[in-house]
Order: C-alpha cells, then sequence, then structure tokens
C-alpha cells in the first residue's frame, strides 16, 4: 500500500493536483490512502476562510473514493484507523481519502510567529486539552499499563536523546552534495539516480 500526505493548502489547488491523483488512483484501484493532515491554516489563513468545502475528507466524492475524518491528535485512533484502511486497501478496495485532524502549536516559519491570525488563548488550550503526547499519556496511566515514575524515566531519557542530537547536528560538518543520493531507495545501491535537470545524475549508495 502507498502512503501519500498532503496539507490541507494545497487542496485549495484542487482540481489541479490532488484531483488528478484521486481519479487515476480511483480508475486503477491503487492501494492508495490520500491523508491530508488538516492543521486548519495554510501559511496564515484558517481552513474555512480559504476553501468553500473544508471538509477535505470528501475531496474524493467525484472519483467515488470513500473519505472519512479522523481525530489525528489521538495516537491510538490514527494507529487502528490506519490498519484498517491499510487492511481494506489491501482486499482489493482501491483508494481512500483521510483527513486526519491536527494542530500546529507554531508558525508556519521563521518568518511567521503564529499569533497574528489566531489568538495565543486557541493555542493554549489546544496544548491543554488536546496534545498528543499527554493524551497518550493519560491513556496508558488510565490503563495502568505505566506508572507516573516510568512516564518521568522515559520522558527523561527522551530529553537526553534530543540534546544528544542536537549537538550532534550543531557540530557535524555540511554533507557533500553527493551524498543527497544515499539512502533514497531499497535494493538499489549502485543505480543512477536524477538530479535536479535531466544532465545531472549521481549513484545511489547506502
Amino acid at each position: 500500500v502507498v502512503l501519500v500526505e498532503v496539507s490541507s493548502g494545497i487542496n485549495a489547488e484542487w482540481p489541479l493536483r490532488p484531483g488528478e491523483a484521486y481519479n487515476l488512483a480511483a480508475l486503477f484501484k491503487a492501494p492508495c490512502m490520500f491523508t491530508c493532515e488538516n492543521n486548519h491554516y495554510g501559511m496564515g489563513t484558517s481552513d474555512v476562510r480559504a476553501a468553500a468545502n473544508p471538509h477535505y475528507y470528501t475531496r474524493g466524492d467525484a472519483a467515488a473514493i470513500p473519505g472519512i475524518k479522523i481525530d489525528g491528535m489521538n495516537v491510538l485512533a490514527v494507529r487502528d484507523f490506519t490498519k484498517a484502511v491499510a487492511d481494506w486497501m489491501r482486499a482489493g478496495n482501491g483508494p481512500v481519502v483521510a483527513e486526519v485532524e491536527t494542530y500546529r502549536y507554531y508558525g508556519h516559519s521563521m518568518s511567521d510567529p503564529g499569533t497574528s491570525y489566531r489568538t495565543r488563548d486557541e493555542v493554549q488550550e489546544v496544548r491543554k486539552t488536546k496534545d498528543p503526547i499527554l493524551m497518550l499519556k493519560a491513556f496508558l496511566l488510565e490503563g495502568e499499563l505505566a506508572t507516573e515514575a516510568e512516564m518521568k524515566e522515559i520522558e527523561t531519557e527522551v530529553r537526553q536523546v534530543i540534546d544528544e542530537a542536537t549537538v550532534f547536528a550543531k557540530t557535524s560538518p555540511e554533507l557533500e552534495p553527493h551524498e543527497m543520493y544515499n539512502t533514497i531507495y531499497q535494493d538499489m545501491d549502485g543505480a543512477r539516480i536524477r538530479g535536479a535537470d535531466a544532465m545531472t545524475f549521481g549513484i545511489h549508495s547506502p
């Protein structure tokens, strides 16, 4: 199966981009799940202002592709949904359009403070009530699958891994251009990989 991830913003370019892909996938009954990550803001414009139909899971209707909307902040819901859809597509039922509702805490880029088109209270409310890490932690504790002490230990280990990775990234030398062609595909070592134009190639290596 194939998982294609697009943003809610790119769906505003319908039908030129997603529409063509939906149509071909439906024609060939491709086992492809088109996943729209809807964080409700494309750059600095809310989805309800940018799209006449912000219900992105219905965008496959024109190609007779079933769609469904799920809570992307719920880790367990995403896991169960993805498994169910993968099994359904492997059975030969064709593609699916999924709208995964999520949220972006920060700005779209370094030049975007993320507060000019929404309030700080809105961001904090989502953090407090829908944060996926806090929700999963609550599930584990309520189900007695972990203790507070164990969760604290995990958090400490994760912070250490992140700190070490940050130091490694900041102190490592810049990669050589040929590294762009490496570790892209599986079982294709030695293959020629096309570059940004028809005359540029690199050799794939692990």
